[in-house]
């Protein structure tokens, strides 16, 4: 194992946990551990034996965002983030079993998790995300316009912003696209959908945001968003934020640049619509190298690993005053 230090100072202590896995759900005691640690290993997903030291401690780290299907294992630990800004993107979809198998019950537990959640942290710092909306012969425009509504409803005050997506296609999710009879939404389709949300939204008092949508739906008064969010940043952190849109991320994404901990292949959620996990039997044989003490995420050290430090630093100035 190599172990060499290089200095990034440009580099933006954005923490995403993350697009790759569902952290809160799964690896929540993972996180707290690293959190404790100060520091955590990342692997270079495009070169597995790059390894990064990202330190995670409070005077580096301007925000962490969490993606997250089930926040349920990290309500009762949230006073260990005290000294950190972090908000959370929490999807809540309208799928069955059959879309996401190993998803949660709505009714049972998710609805009323949003809800804790909501009242721990505010809902400033709830985002709710209805993503990616698919349609086959069940899941109809007609169908997620009735559960929407129904969901913005039960909801109800504890959001203020809701993102959206339509299904993308990947050849990691090419199989369960044809096994579901999924197709990527029409023109039609996008622009019935939009207008009916955003006349819930405008009743219910929320705004919509897009996630890496290239259509424009500004006549319903739906903005493309940005899930990492420096202006939401700016307003937790109270200051100013020097940070770059994340070149790392498509043409449509509005994200600034952030560092993700995450693993691709290590969610156990199931979902049809994934494009993070290339097969079950992959995401299990990871799952089986998961020890929270480890500083690697599902991954041990080997021999041929090369660790770097990279040298970071809050991107936020407290002497400059947010104008709003």
């Amino acid at each position: 194992m190599i172990y060499d230090v290089i200095c990034k100072w440009g580099d933006k202590m954005i923490i995403s946990a993350s697009r790759r896995t569902d952290i809160p759900a799964f690896y929540s005691e993972w996180f707290f551990n690293r959190i404790k640690a100060g520091d955590v290993l990342v692997r270079n997903p495009m070169n597995t034996h790059q390894i990064s030291r990202i330190k995670l401690t409070p005077d580096v780290v301007d925000c962490i965002v969490f993606w997250t299907k089930n926040p349920k294992p990290m309500l009762e630990r949230l006073d260990e983030l005290k000294d950190y800004n972090y908000y959370f993107q929490f999807t809540l979809n309208s799928y069955a079993k059959d879309i996401e198998p190993s998803v949660p019950s709505k009714d049972k537990e998710l609805i009323q998790t949003f809800k804790s959640l909501s009242d721990k942290i505010g809902k400033e710092r709830v985002i709710w995300r209805y993503d990616p909306i698919i349609v086959n012969e069940k899941y109809t425009a007609e169908y997620h316009i009735k559960y929407f509504e129904k969901l913005a409803e039960i909801l109800d005050g504890k959001f203020g912003k809701c993102v959206i997506s339509f299904v993308d296609y990947y050849k990691k999710n090419a199989t369960n696209f044809k096994n579901n009879n999924i197709s990527e939404l029409s023109f039609e389709s996008i622009r019935q959908i939009a207008k009916a949300f955003s006349e819930i939204a405008k009743r219910k008092n929320f705004t919509i945001n897009t996630c890496a949508e290239e259509i424009d739906l500004s006549e319903f008064g739906i903005e493309h968003g940005k899930c990492i969010d420096d202006k939401l940043i700016e307003k937790l952190a109270g200051g100013w934020l020097s940070v770059s849109k994340d070149k790392n991320q498509r043409d449509e994404c509005g994200c600034v640049e952030s560092i993700d901990i995450g693993v691709y292949n290590t969610c156990l959620h199931e979902c049809k619509y994934c494009y993070a996990n290339y097969s079950k039997n992959t995401v299990l044989a990871n799952f089986n190298k998961y020890d929270a003490n480890s500083p690697l995420l599902c991954s041990f050290l080997g021999e041929d690993d090369k660790i770097t430090d990279r040298k970071v630093k809050s991107m936020i100035d407290t002497q400059l005053k947010m104008w709003m």
